[in-house]
């Protein structure tokens, strides 16, 4: 089960220094990236498209490492299910821009913010 609480969700609070904020499908080529840094998630069983938290400072890092915006390097992102901290760490329009197919209809226009409830998603108005 997925999250830093192993809830299903990505909750953060307080333990969770890590920030395990981001939803996201993770590719091969992430997998590996996130290897090379000294964090191997395939030793606990995840293969390109699992779901999973993802720590946000790791999805920034891809982010910013990126060839250009189709690279697999960078997992897509679920907005409805990515928690409001990440946008501590992380703009909305970089997570917009790799939100997973149907996240992000008509992404340019419509601005997103923290729903407002603690531990929520952050949602699109």
């Amino acid at each position: 089960m997925t999250g830093f609480y192993r809830n299903g969700y990505c909750d953060v609070g307080p333990e969770d220094s890590g920030n395990h904020s981001v939803a996201a499908e993770v590719t091969d080529e992430f997998l590996a990236f996130s290897a090379s840094r000294g964090n191997d998630l395939r030793t606990i069983g995840l293969t390109g498209g699992c779901k999973w938290c993802l720590c946000v400072t790791r999805w920034k890092e891809a982010f910013n490492a990126r060839s250009d915006d189709r690279d697999p390097v960078v997992p897509r992102v679920f907005l409805h299910a990515t928690h409001q901290k990440a946008l501590d760490s992380v703009g909305m329009d970089e997570l917009r821009k790799f939100a997973a197919d149907g996240e992000a209809s008509n992404a340019a226009s419509r601005p997103v913010e923290p729903s407002g409830r603690p531990g929520a998603a952050v949602k699109e108005l």
